[in-house]
Formats: structure tokens, C-alpha cells, sequence
């Protein structure tokens, strides 16, 4: 496939997706809060963008800190249009994890999280579920000899394809599963698919590593832009066969492929319509983005003020068109990319659309 050739339907569809983003950014409607609630975690990934640590140095955030927050947006907002996510680090590592989810829910939020499943016994399982858990995300990078290449866990494999199993069969959550592509399941992302459609799965969800953390320190964790292709043509021709509903993460413009990998036109909704509360107060667009992002920190300012009132780097990328996006044409649907591909200094870690091209 030509990646830079757009047919007049996908021009008019892209023209479709960048009036909604421009109004999305003027209207900024909070939808989705993420919760560091903690940065430790039970697992060693060789790909952690976050370089989370078994044992770390920065204490979880008491859960009344940030009920705190979910008290100020109630105020503002109807707690039912904001669905929260609790994430980490792994968030099953809190002993009171039950606790912060009864906590949630009982201020009328919805909410879900995204676990690697170690910790996932039946037991706790059914505890969430009985808090109020609605979505759930379970990662699985590859079939056995993958997944705990990546993981480094002997147990993880194991855990995640039994806590697939229990979500298939419980058939009440929103969920999906998502592998993180790199070279070493590459190959293997056929059997995978038939591992995950054996086992029931409904939505599967694939998206690469981008270089930050230690995914930055393994060449073998980024794939080569013949291989990006590859994968993008994978995930397109396995939404044509309709067996897994299969889409690609929100890293960037894929030029071509848009439309076709995915339910949705390409934009950052970080600091639009996603915020998230930090482990240390701090408050950010998406958990992904670099520390230096921050706008503010719940111990200091109202978070709803600086919801309405800051983000303006996040909702105006006019910034962001310098070196290689400055000339782009395609800029008018990108605008820079995601925001979490940017470093400290806001230059553009990774291009999807340059790397097809590679």
C-alpha cells in the first residue's frame, strides 16, 4: 500500500474526524480520568515506559486523596459521563484495591482498569465485579514463550489467559485484550489470533512500543516500518474476516490505513477529553505523556480549574509544527501526532507515517 495516497472517500472522512477534534478541543468535555494509584508493580517488563519498579521509591496515593478529586468533579460534572480507570503501575498490587473501587462506584462513577492479570485471582475478580467494575483491560503479548519473554514472569502467561477465560465467561464487562507488537511475536501474531478466537475473545486490541523507558533501550522491541506495514495489514484483513474485532492503539496518523485499523479517525484526546491524577498529585493529559506535561497537582490546585482553564498546550498543537511536521502535508489531520510521542523538549519521538516509509 502507497501510506501517503488518500482516496477522495478517506479525505472526506479525515476532513469528517478534524472538524469533531477542532470542536472537541473548544468544548474540552472531561470523559476519562486515568488514576496512577500506584507506580509499583509485580512484574519487570522489558518494554515499561514508565520504569515501574517492584519496590518503589514514590508511596501509592491514599485513596481518599483521590476520592477528594472524584468529590470535586462530581460537582461539576454528572459522575456518570466520566469513566474513571484505574491503572499503575499494576493496580492489583494495592491491598485496598477493593476498597478504591467500592469508593468509585460509590460516588456514581464507572469505572475499569488495565491489568496484567497476575494478581487476578477468582476471588478478587468477583470482589471487583462486585464493586462495580464495567471494562477491563488484560494484556497478552504473544502466545507462551512471547508473552514471558516480554513479561518476564513465569507465572504471567498462565494468570492472563486464565483471567481471559473468566471475563469470556462472566460476559457482562467491556473488555478487550492488548498485545504490544515487537520482533519477537511478530511472526507469530496468526496463532495468536487463533489462540484469542479459540478462547472466545471478542476485541483485541494491537498497538507497538514506543521508545520511552526501557522500550528504549531494546532495538529488538521496535518493528521495522516493513514490519509496521505488516502489522497494519494483519489487523486490516482480520477485521475483514469478522471473527475478533481488531484494532490498532491511538499512537498516530497511519496516512492510508485510516479507516481501515481502526473504529475511529486518528486524534489526541489527551488534555481534550482525558485527564489523569498521578501517584504523586500531579495532573496530567494521559499517563503516558512526559512528566513536564503537568498542569497542576491536586495538592495544590482545584483539578476541575485546571481542567477548564489550563491544557492549552494539549488543545492547540500549533506548537508542535517544527522540524519534520512543519512541512508535512499531512498536518491539517495529524497536528503532531500523539501527544505521548513527544519528549521533554516537545521534539517527536516517533513518526508512524515516516517509519511506514522507511
Amino acid at each position: 500500500m502507497e501510506v501517503e495516497k488518500l482516496g477522495l472517500r478517506r479525505k472526506v472522512a479525515l476532513e469528517a474526524a478534524r472538524l469533531l477534534s477542532k470542536s472537541l478541543r473548544s468544548e474540552h468535555p472531561l470523559r476519562q480520568v486515568f488514576w496512577e494509584s500506584t507506580v509499583r508493580c509485580n512484574i519487570h517488563c522489558r518494554h515499561c515506559g514508565s520504569d515501574c519498579r517492584q519496590i518503589a521509591s514514590t508511596p501509592d496515593m491514599p485513596k481518599e486523596d483521590f476520592f477528594r478529586v472524584l468529590d470535586n468533579i462530581a460537582a461539576k460534572r454528572n459522575p456518570g459521563d466520566v469513566f474513571i480507570i484505574l491503572g499503575g503501575g499494576e493496580p492489583l498490587v494495592r491491598e485496598d484495591v477493593v476498597e478504591c473501587a467500592k469508593g468509585i462506584s460509590s460516588r456514581g462513577f464507572p469505572w475499569g482498569m488495565v491489568t496484567n492479570g497476575l494478581y487476578l485471582t477468582p476471588e478478587l475478580f468477583y470482589k471487583l465485579k462486585d464493586a462495580g467494575l464495567c471494562s477491563i483491560t488484560i494484556s497478552l503479548d504473544g502466545l507462551e514463550e512471547q508473552h514471558t519473554w516480554l513479561r518476564r514472569n513465569p507465572d504471567c502467561f498462565r494468570m492472563a489467559s486464565q483471567a481471559i477465560d473468566m471475563i469470556v465467561a462472566d460476559g457482562t464487562l467491556v473488555y478487550d485484550i492488548m498485545t504490544c507488537v515487537h520482533q519477537h511475536n511478530y511472526d507469530t501474531l496468526p496463532a495468536l489470533k487463533e489462540f484469542l478466537i479459540e478462547k472466545g475473545v471478542s476485541d483485541w486490541r494491537l498497538a507497538t512500543i514506543f521508545p520511552v523507558g526501557r522500550g528504549a533501550q531494546d532495538k529488538d522491541l521496535q518493528l521495522s516500518g516493513e514490519q509496521m506495514r505488516g502489522l497494519l495489514d494483519f489487523i486490516k484483513e482480520t477485521r475483514k474476516e469478522g471473527q475478533i474485532h481488531t484494532s490498532y492503539g491511538c499512537e498516530g496518523f497511519l496516512g492510508a490505513y485510516e479507516g481501515d485499523v481502526r473504529d475511529w479517525m486518528f486524534r489526541c484526546t489527551a488534555g481534550v477529553t482525558v485527564a489523569s491524577v498521578l501517584v504523586d498529585g500531579g495532573i496530567s493529559a494521559c499517563t503516558s505523556i512526559r512528566s513536564n506535561y503537568r498542569q497542576g497537582n491536586i495538592y495544590e490546585d482545584d483539578f476541575m480549574d485546571v481542567w477548564e482553564h489550563r491544557f492549552q498546550l494539549h488543545r492547540n498543537h500549533k506548537w508542535m509544527k517544527t522540524d519534520d511536521c512543519k512541512a508535512c502535508k499531512f498536518w491539517r489531520y495529524c497536528e503532531g501526532g500523539g501527544f505521548h510521542l513527544r519528549d521533554d523538549e516537545g521534539k517527536l519521538l516517533l513518526c508512524n507515517l515516516r517509519k511506514m516509509k522507511e
